[in-house]
């Protein structure tokens, strides 16, 4: 009966407790040295500085107080506390749920704030403490090193800086074994890096592999990241991350793109904040690349997860947009073969695409009244004429705007003759979508087949695609 009475007592604490854990947070603040002034509060969304979101303010009274309070859920992670002048602020680590005080000292900051029940913020402020100590040691000891009169110093010297990058190290690992679940151990381990071991991998032929650091870098740069906890998209650290790793250690060929956005967004399935910044960022990333074939992986984005109802948040009117503008992409992406064009010249000659026989088609949309195409035609033309005049190549020219007599006269005059030009006067074609054409020019490169191999260059990197594409060949032969 005893042990029943026990158990009921106890089932009754933890329904209380839940009855009356509440969503939001409540801050009571007081400046030391602050009066009369607006505070806000804002936090970070995957970036750092200036990026930041506001999400509350509150009017300090004579006495420097005031009270940040919300009863809605919140997503914690790293917030700021940012005065009226714009320039004034610190940061604190918040949390759903929380209720604390803060007491605060412009002059001292970033160490002059002290917290009252607040256990996570008395870590952080721990934190920012050894970082102060720590970066006059490390300035300290660097300049020794710099000042080193002989090597035996020089090593002495880069052997103290080696143990004190340690101990910022072994802080951090301490912190994480003691508060396994605490937001500053997710932020602690998204700040880790691989550290690649001294003794690399030897090769069958007896050699070391000289790409043994980047294999191993890349291989393990996300073992601790916990893509599970949302709180870490409140902080300025993820952005950063996927950028060096998506675009200086994952090599830019589409494949290899889509291979590992694909494990990314499988490694944050699950999740609200962090899947939703992730497809975000890599749709971003690839439709803004400036980096040819790109637009391969958009498309596979928005076929596999927006088109699947992955996009939870976005509006209909907002999904459209993605759709549309995939479907643009879609058929003439490079491997695809070109879409056919049927036009006629001047003289109501009809002529094909599929029609023309060489071992390259040069695609070219262009305006003879568009200012930057009057420059880059005739700059085309004399890549062709000069670096590239023993390759077999032709131009099929497409004229997209202007009047009959200046398309013509513009061909006279820079000698373009032997470029098979075509338009489209009465519109029954649909080349604008099925190249994507929404400005002018646009350059296409085609093989044989027909097969586009290279889109949106111009004469400035013809030669290096041409390169390209031959090299290419020679490896499959």
């Amino acid at each position: 009966m005893k042990q029943f009475l026990c158990a009921l007592s106890a089932f009754v604490i933890f329904q209380t407790t839940a009855l009356f854990a509440k969503d939001g947070y409540k801050i009571k603040i007081k400046f030391t040295d602050v009066t009369d002034s607006t505070v806000f509060l804002a936090h970070y969304y995957g970036k750092p500085l200036p990026t930041i979101y506001k999400t509350d303010s509150a009017k300090l009274d004579r006495n420097g107080y005031a009270v940040l309070q919300s009863e809605k859920e919140t997503l914690g992670g790293i917030y700021i506390l940012l005065l009226s002048d714009k320039k004034t602020y610190l940061e604190f680590l918040l949390n759903n749920g929380d209720d604390f005080e803060m007491t605060i000292t412009t002059s001292k900051l970033p160490l002059g704030v002290a917290f009252k029940n607040s256990t996570e913020n008395d870590g952080f402020i721990g934190y920012l403490k050894f970082l102060n100590d720590f970066g006059a040691k490390q300035q300290e000891l660097t300049n020794q090193f710099n000042n080193a009169k002989n090597p035996s110093d020089s090593i002495a010297s880069r052997n103290k800086l080696v143990a004190h990058a340690k101990s910022l190290s072994d802080f951090r690992k301490d912190y994480v074994a003691q508060h396994p679940k605490a937001l500053l151990t997710s932020i602690f381990n998204g700040l880790e890096v691989p550290v690649v071991p001294e003794k690399g991998d030897v090769l069958p032929s007896g050699k070391k592999d000289s790409n043994f650091a980047y294999n191993y870098y890349k291989t393990h740069y996300w073992d601790h990241f916990n893509f599970k906890d949302d709180r870490i998209i409140h902080t300025p650290l993820y952005d950063a991350k996927i950028d060096e790793y998506m675009n200086k250690l994952v090599l830019p060929i589409p494949d290899s793109v889509i291979k590992e956005g694909d494990a990314l967004l499988a490694k944050a399935r699950g999740t609200k904040e962090v899947f939703k910044y992730t497809l975000w960022w890599l749709t971003h990333n690839a439709e803004s690349s400036k980096i040819m074939g790109m637009d391969v992986v958009f498309v596979h984005l928005v076929e596999n997860y927006y088109m699947k109802g992955d996009a939870t948040w976005l509006s209909r009117e907002e999904l459209n947009k993605y759709f549309e503008r995939a479907s643009k992409i879609a058929p003439n992406l490079i491997g695809n073969v070109a879409p056919e064009i049927a036009m006629e010249d001047l003289n109501k000659v009809k002529y094909t695409l599929s029609g023309v026989k060489a071992k390259y088609t040069l695609l070219i949309f262009w305006d003879p009244t568009c200012g930057h195409c009057t420059k880059e035609i005739p700059a085309v033309d004399s890549v062709l004429k000069s670096a590239l005049k023993n390759k077999d190549i032709k131009v099929f020219a497409v004229k997209t705007e202007g009047p009959e007599n200046k398309w013509t006269e513009f061909i006279e005059k820079n000698n373009l003759k032997k470029w098979l030009h075509v338009y489209d006067p009465e519109r029954k074609s649909n080349y604008r979508s099925a190249y994507d054409v929404y400005s002018t020019p646009v350059i296409y490169v085609l093989d044989e087949k027909k097969i586009i191999k290279a889109k949106r260059i111009d004469h400035s990197n013809l030669v290096s695609v041409f390169e390209m594409l031959e090299a290419k060949e020679k490896e499959k032969k």
